[in-house]
């Protein structure tokens, strides 16, 4: 009776020691191109939970993004890593970064087609991970940002959206009244880059008349999330970066209780 108690507190302890955060490559196609997204969460529980769509910033899906993807999943949320490229294209310096998201922001639609199709590629998981489709949304990163709202424009069926240091233009301000979701816009106060669509882009969320708000950080630049970043205009900052986590908690959480 010892021995088999030990066994079954060895195979539990096995049990626990192997559950983890994972990340699963996933497959799809949108057209003749072929991509390779990353379904995010902590397989330690089957309880269900929201799910998020996460577009990272223009370097794509590499190591830090599913390692940020990681840290914000926990055992709270089912994220899934939308490849905005295609699954061949995955930039490794500023320049292949400026010319693989070239073409997206040249042709909004090529944008809002993608993203959706990550979205599409979330939900279709559901039977194999534990998402709760009742509790759906998106996060940005610098141009990740841009994709997010969007999808939001584009009228998806999400209740929440949250950029961090994501860019604010849009090809067309009318697109607004399609947004069915809550928008929180976290953005560096002192991003020069940013800043000067922050006016239209308010006046584009007044037209809508939906439910929005736009957090400006003092002394905050682009990529305040971004560990590692440290040049001029685009650095981490620890401090901002904790805070602006904390919002976006607060602010899916609200929202998916509204």
């Amino acid at each position: 009776m010892r021995n088999a108690a030990r066994f079954l507190l060895f195979v539990f302890v096995t049990g626990a020691a192997q559950a983890a955060m994972v990340a699963k490559p996933i497959d799809y196609s949108l057209g003749d191109t072929h991509f390779q997204g990353q379904l995010v969460y902590d397989d330690a529980t089957t309880a269900k939970r929201p799910g998020l769509v996460m577009i990272p910033n223009w370097y794509g899906i590499n190591a830090a993004a599913i390692a940020k993807a990681k840290m914000i999943a926990g055992k709270d949320y089912v994220i899934f890593l939308g490849d905005m490229y295609g699954k061949d294209t995955r930039p490794d310096s500023r320049d292949s970064a400026s010319a693989a998201v070239k073409p997206l922001y040249g042709d909004r639609s090529i944008m809002r087609a993608r993203v959706n199709a990550a979205l599409d590629q979330l939900k279709a998981q559901a039977g194999s991970a534990p998402i709760d489709l009742k509790h759906l949304g998106a996060l940005g990163f610098c141009f990740g940002g841009s994709a997010a709202l969007d999808l939001a424009r584009s009228g998806a069926d999400i209740q929440t959206v949250v950029t961090f240091h994501g860019g604010l233009a849009t090809d067309d301000p009318a697109l607004a009244k399609n947004i069915k979701a809550h928008v929180l816009v976290l953005n560096g106060a002192d991003d020069k880059g940013v800043g000067p669509d922050v006016p239209a882009f308010q006046d584009e969320m007044r037209a809508a008349n939906i439910d929005w708000q736009l957090v400006n950080f003092g002394g905050a630049v682009h990529c305040f999330t971004e560990v590692g970043e440290n040049s001029t205009g685009c650095k981490y900052d620890e401090k901002v970066s904790n805070r602006a986590y904390v919002m976006m908690r607060d602010w899916l959480a609200e929202s998916w209780r509204g």
